[in-house]
């Protein structure tokens, strides 16, 4: 019997963490309400069944990595940072809100927080798709276009098109640099396609780790007081919360969670 539930309680981990790409240990421990030894001795037996693929502080879903590189090298990549800003943007969000969401590892975090919300949904991003699929609570718009193979995100003139007929409440982004500029994304057609997203949207609003200020990247998507609210997490520094509240942007402060350590760390 013992036996039989420690394996329905590994499948049902690997769904977890294949609805969710990656899953830190501390969330797997609260989800099953089991230590984290026998979290790790699950991981373990998943990891050699080529399922899932171990890192450090958690675990990526490698069922079908091949399939997104991109996305899953990228996703737990200062994830504590992430997650805080995702709990303080999906604030933002109302019951009956049109949410446009992009195929950012950051944007991706709110998504997550919205599956159940009766929320309206339009991506560029299948990774975000696929999580509203199967949503009864939400309805999901899915914009097409010429689909990037390591991201899969729709970008280019038939998303454009597609984006000109189409008004939201809120638009939301990530972005990979932030300097006095503004804000950078490190592809051109994606860059065309977001700002697109910006112009179908009542509010603009870019959620970034704060390791992105300070730098650029290979195209330019806006001024800074081209958008209306920006969500960081709290290490930003105070030169940088002046100029953005300077530029006439909303700036909300989300105070990540540090992983606990552990002993084999």
């Amino acid at each position: 019997m013992g036996l039989m539930l420690a394996s329905e309680r590994r499948n049902r981990l690997l769904e977890y963490v294949r609805q969710r790409r990656f899953a830190s240990l501390e969330d797997l421990t609260k989800q099953f309400d089991v230590s984290e030894s026998t979290v790790r001795r699950d991981l373990e037996q998943l990891e050699e069944a080529g399922v899932t693929r171990r890192i450090h502080g958690g675990v990526l879903y490698a069922g079908d990595s091949p399939a997104l590189p991109h996305f899953d090298t990228r996703q737990p990549v200062r994830w504590e940072q992430k997650k805080a800003i995702a709990d303080k943007a999906v604030g933002l969000i109302e019951d009956g809100d049109t949410v446009l969401l992009d195929g950012g590892s950051t944007t991706y975090e709110v998504a997550q927080l919205l599956v159940g919300r009766r929320v309206h949904v339009v991506t560029t991003a299948l990774p975000v798709a696929s999580l509203f699929a199967s949503d009864s609570s939400s309805d999901l718009i899915v914009i097409g276009g010429n689909i990037c193979p390591r991201t899969g995100v729709a970008q280019g003139p038939y998303a454009d098109e597609m984006l000109r007929t189409v008004r939201v409440r809120k638009t939301i982004l990530s972005v990979a640099g932030i300097n006095d500029d503004g804000f950078f994304n490190n592809n051109l057609l994606l860059v065309g396609t977001e700002r697109a997203m910006m112009r179908a949207a009542d509010e603009v609003i870019v959620v970034a780790d704060s390791s992105k200020f300070g730098h650029q990247s290979l195209a330019h998507l806006c001024p800074l007081d081209a958008v209306n609210r920006l969500v960081v997490d709290s290490r930003i520094s105070e030169d940088w919360q002046k100029k953005v509240i300077a530029a006439g942007v909303r700036l909300l402060l989300a105070d990540p969670i540090e992983p606990a350590p552990t002993e084999n760390e």
